[in-house]
């Protein structure tokens, strides 16, 4: 397939892509990575009337601290985002949900924004936002305005986001010296197709119990969901195999998942049982804060 005719404009500067998105609106779209929008393009699923590639914009592209928050950009690459020593120090759950996203090719073009604003369902990094109560900076033609990644996911392929607006900054809280951190997933084979996953994030006290529980699953319904009857149920327990089950149980009520080629509802829900024990036992195996 060749992709429909489009208009490409290709700014040096984060503000010259904000005006050309607030020129052409409904008919833009922002080219990130493109590891998702090209192909999409290519077989005419998406038809653009304007495409507007970020990739010379170097304002977008950092990674930083900033108080008690991690900060990326939105062209950052997932592979610094995997590799970087302050993301592994401050928020070891981006570090083990990105090797499953996909291969280390992909990982190198891919980037923070464009995974997290294409909002597929079984996308990792939206589920890693959702679970660490991320805040996305959205940037638009009435200036710069924040969401909690628990409102910014509307449903499959949707988010809170404007037309005329791009996602300009990724606020990633900072997680405690005790915080211990997993991601498991099922897929259809090893940098593949993901189906359902699970990040967790669970701090623990020096007496092995659970202070602050944060549990979200993917590819469980239309949008990345935390788990809070799984949350609840932890909270002020000790992690350990007396608990993890009926917590893993517990997570079942909390997903609306949906029935595709790939799996059934039902598959589905009980999948993120299983991926929810095996996520809590990896951080239990991590030892006490």
């Amino acid at each position: 397939m060749k992709p429909a005719p489009f208009e490409y404009f290709v700014p040096e500067a984060a503000d010259e892509a904000l005006a050309l998105m607030a020129e052409h609106g409904l008919e833009a779209r922002p080219l990130a990575g493109g590891q998702s929008l090209v192909p999409l393009i290519n077989m005419r699923m998406a038809q653009p009337g304007v495409l507007i590639d970020l990739n010379r914009c170097a304002e977008f592209a950092y990674l930083r601290e900033d108080g008690d928050a991690l900060v990326s950009g939105p062209m950052t690459r997932q592979r610094e985002l995997e590799l970087s020593p302050i993301v592994r120090r401050h928020c070891p759950l981006i570090a083990k949900a990105m090797p499953h996203m996909g291969h280390a090719t992909i990982r190198n073009r891919g980037t923070a924004g464009g995974s997290l604003s294409h909002a597929d369902p079984s996308a990792e990094l939206p589920g890693v936002a959702v679970a660490m109560d991320a805040e996305l900076i959205a940037g638009g033609p009435n200036g710069r305005r924040a969401i909690p990644a628990t409102e910014f996911y509307l449903a499959e392929l949707t988010t809170a986001l404007e037309p005329e607006e791009i996602l300009c900054e990724i606020r990633f809280p900072k997680a405690t010296e005790n915080s211990r951190a997993s991601f498991a997933e099922v897929g259809s084979h090893f940098g593949g197709l993901a189906i359902v996953g699970v990040a967790g994030q669970v701090e623990i006290s020096a007496s092995g119990h659970c202070n602050k529980v944060a549990l979200a699953a993917t590819g469980a319904g239309e949008r990345p969901m935390r788990l809070t009857s799984a949350e609840a149920l932890l909270a002020d327990q000790v992690l350990d195999e007396r608990i993890i089950p009926d917590a893993a149980e517990a997570a079942a009520a909390d997903v609306e998942p949906l029935e595709d080629l790939h799996a059934s509802a039902h598959w589905r829900q009980r999948a993120v049982v299983a991926m929810t024990a095996q996520a809590l036992r990896e951080i239990a195996s991590q030892g006490v804060g």
